[in-house]
């Protein structure tokens, strides 16, 4: 069987209510729920949730929440592999036998269900232990600079100072949309980040964190130009 998990806890504090906040007249989480139905590729699609809000909202748009996720698994300081393990346990000791499962974010309105077929794709050709969409830094990263103690500026590669751009390696940063993972291979280590885990590397121009409310405003900017050129529809 191969699954969606899409954690959504209820407890969001820089942007309250933030998994079910209206971007674009709909619930943000709708884009992920929609882009993991267009995908075509899971025989599930389960929403691990604290909050009936958010549950209520999810099986609106077609998902199931067939359990609330614990308290101790949705505060501020839990990591998003803990709750995929709570999910696939509860898969399992309900006769669920995972092969692979795609951990999607319900803040993620850029997500597409291009994406993430590619993403399986890449997981079973490969065998990889998971596939993490990722986009190139905006600026060569070797060159960046930190403030000191004192309030001084300082290099954090200061070999790099004079090293031109084109010979530094390009670097990336997680997507922020979704993760798929080998289930076994999960279960083992108990991570995202595997040893043999695969890029699928996304154009920076279709990758927002939603971390603030100027955030938000940047990404339905962004999401409404889009729209205009008919790359989403």
């Amino acid at each position: 069987m191969i699954v969606a998990i899409i954690p959504a806890r209820g407890g969001s504090k820089r942007i309250p209510g933030k998994n079910i906040k209206l971007f674009r007249g709909r619930p943000i989480i709708s884009y992920s729920l929609e882009a993991a139905q267009k995908a075509g590729a899971f025989d599930r699609i389960l929403v691990s949730t604290d909050s009936e809000d958010i549950a209520t909202i999810a099986r609106e748009y077609g998902a199931e929440t067939p359990f609330v996720r614990p308290a101790e698994l949705a505060d501020d300081y839990t990591a998003t592999a803990p709750v995929l393990l709570h999910a696939l346990q509860w898969l399992t000791h309900n006769g669920g036998m995972v092969e692979a499962f795609c951990c999607i974010y319900p803040a993620a309105p850029f997500i597409r269900a291009e994406d993430i077929r590619s993403g399986l794709e890449k997981l079973t050709t490969a065998k990889a232990g998971a596939v993490i969409p990722v986009t190139t830094f905006p600026a060569p990263i070797f060159r960046a600079f930190t403030v000191n103690e004192g309030g001084w500026l300082q290099m954090l590669w200061p070999e790099h100072e004079l090293t031109r751009s084109n010979d530094l390696p390009e670097a990336y940063h997680d997507a922020g949309q979704f993760y798929w993972c080998d289930a076994e291979k999960f279960l083992q280590e108990k991570k995202i980040y595997m040893d043999n885990a695969m890029p699928l590397i996304l154009p920076r121009y279709r990758v927002q964190d939603l971390d603030t409310l100027e955030d938000w405003s940047t990404a339905e900017l962004m999401y409404e130009i889009l729209q205009r050129k008919r790359m989403y529809e």
